[in-house]
């Protein structure tokens, strides 16, 4: 069984899509926002692919602990997580987005903490027991080139992203004897309507795709196909690794 976190659009929602086109078993949708949640499943369940939706945050433990009893129920354990959940901040509000770091206060830190890190680890919390137990299990993570560069004014964002691939190394060194792979999708700026209304004006949408190699925003298929490949058994000997998607914003090595 595969459980997608924010799966209610965008990346998400094509991962869960391409999953369930090629993973057997069921699909479980988790989104903040059931409505979300449940017309993602609805579109899953058009594939022929049994489903749930799951409304919850990720970043409350009692939440998390109940989805995947719920998902057990349903389904059985967890083979494939994907914590694509996240957040940015307030990014339609330019002046907030644009603060320097000494300049924001800690409360202000745990809109990015909360989702992009406590998240992932809550999530990955409640699906290893059960991969432990069978001896198989994927784990990707979707983060933020952020996380591997560093952002000036998104110093907080930029520390849970990192936080969270520097997890996932642990957590791929802690399950590699459990027959469990964990793996990080980073991904550069991505078509989104938030990024696409910034991006309206001609000049600022230039000087922006400048620094990427490839000319354009990325895509949720971009995204998607990536994750898939590390969802999967061609990807069993891939772990610990950071999958750079970003049209040659920044290289890896």
């Amino acid at each position: 069984m595969v459980l997608v976190t924010g799966a209610g659009q965008g990346v998400g929602l094509r991962t869960a899509e391409l999953l369930a086109e090629h993973h057997s078993g069921a699909v479980v949708v988790n989104d903040y926002h059931l409505e979300r949640a449940k017309a993602a499943a609805a579109r899953i369940e058009s594939l022929g692919v049994r489903t749930l939706a799951v409304q919850a945050d990720v970043g409350d433990f009692a939440q998390v602990q109940a989805m995947f009893r719920a998902a057990h129920e349903k389904f059985g354990r967890v083979d494939v997580l994907v914590n694509n959940a996240g957040n940015a901040g307030p990014i339609a509000d330019t002046a907030a987005h644009m603060k320097q770091f000494w300049e924001t206060t800690p409360q202000e830190w745990q809109l990015w903490l909360h989702t992009n890190l406590y998240g992932v680890m809550m999530c990955t919390h409640a699906a290893m027991p059960g991969m432990v137990e069978r001896n198989y299990g994927r784990i990707v993570t979707v983060i933020s080139d952020a996380g591997r560069l560093g952002e000036p004014h998104l110093a907080v964002y930029s520390a849970a992203k990192g936080g969270a691939a520097s997890f996932m190394r642990a957590i791929a060194k802690a399950g590699a004897r459990y027959g469990i792979a964990a793996n990080c999708v980073s991904l550069g700026a991505m078509s989104t309507p938030a990024l696409e209304a910034r991006l309206s004006d001609p000049e600022r949408r230039k000087k922006i795709l400048s620094h990427y190699l490839v000319r354009r925003l990325g895509t949720a298929d971009d995204a998607a196909l990536a994750i898939l490949y590390l969802a999967s058994d061609a990807a069993s000997w891939v772990t610990g690794q950071t999958l750079p998607v970003n049209g040659g914003y920044a290289f890896s090595m």
